[in-house]
């Protein structure tokens, strides 16, 4: 686990854990992307997916618009 952070979410694909990282990002929230498929290289998930961590003062709100439907 990544010190100082938490797990916000938790996906089956490096993309759609990318779509949600790119949605913190427009949210002015840093976060860190782990994913078990080779860094990118393997297109299908090796392991648990990816997940994505953010730090402990931002998991609140970074929930908040991870919970938003684009729709």
């Amino acid at each position: 686990m990544l010190t100082g952070m938490i797990e916000v979410g938790a996906y089956s694909t490096r993309t759609d854990a990318e779509i949600a990282q790119t949605a913190l990002t427009a949210a002015g929230i840093e976060s860190v992307l782990s994913a078990d498929d080779a860094g990118g290289a393997y297109p299908f998930d090796l392991g648990v997916g990816a997940r994505l961590f953010v730090e402990d003062s931002d998991a609140e709100l970074a929930l908040e618009v991870l919970a938003i439907d684009p729709s």
